[in-house]
């Protein structure tokens, strides 16, 4: 039991224990100080139940301790404010150093990220896969680019600045309409100014990481 409760409690019935007694012995008037008296203690040493006597501490979630060397852990994710919209994209590599290139794409945020060497220099609405064609999750190196691609597959459907992830036709690249509501059958589309900037300084082996809602934040390692 909370001793404040419990101290109440005891306090209320002894006040009633009090004020039985002065009736019995016909005391009213005194009985009534006593009860007076009694409350105006409890008011002095008792909070009120709106007004908690402590003192909050501001809570700061500390970075956690990383190698600054490390290319693979995020040093900077860019300041974006709330969700990233259909067809919005972000883009700032000013002063950041040369590095390796990693790409994320989270399929519950439907968000794709550009890092280099740990630091976030891209990030975009994409469209993916449908429930019936769903695009896959793992580590895929850039198997090809083709600047100029037509999906054979998909009746000659221009896929310009494409990244090939797999050779069954799962690939990043550019010519759809990223709007909510669409979906791809299993590739990654994203805005054509967007991806024709990591087609420029992506090269073949560079990899892409898909996940299905797992986030990562500044510390995290990319290469686990």
């Amino acid at each position: 039991m909370n001793p404040l409760v419990k101290w109440i409690g005891g306090t209320t019935l002894a006040l009633l224990v009090l004020l039985g007694s002065a009736l019995v012995a016909g005391r009213a008037l005194e009985a009534q100080e006593a009860r007076i008296a009694a409350q105006d203690v409890l008011a002095q040493d008792v909070p009120s139940v709106g007004e908690p006597e402590y003192t909050a501490e501001p809570v700061v979630q500390a970075t956690p301790p990383y190698d600054p060397d490390d290319p693979f852990v995020i040093k900077r994710v860019l300041p974006i404010e709330g969700p990233i919209r259909y067809g919005e994209w972000h883009w700032d590599d000013a002063g950041v150093p040369p590095g390796p290139l990693v790409m994320t794409v989270d399929l519950q945020a439907r968000v794709l990220s550009v890092f280099r060497g740990g630091y976030e220099i891209g990030a975009a609405a994409v469209l993916i896969g449908s429930p019936d064609h769903p695009t896959p999750t793992g580590v895929f190196p850039i198997l090809t680019k083709e600047r100029h691609n037509v999906s054979e597959k998909y009746g000659d459907a221009p896929m310009p600045w494409t990244l090939r992830l797999t050779w069954d036709g799962v690939a990043i690249h550019g010519g759809s309409t990223v709007e909510l509501g669409y979906a791809s059958h299993g590739c990654i589309g994203t805005p054509d100014a967007f991806v024709s900037k990591i087609y420029g300084i992506a090269r073949p082996g560079d990899v892409v990481i898909i996940t299905d809602g797992v986030r990562a934040n500044i510390g995290s390692s990319l290469a686990s």
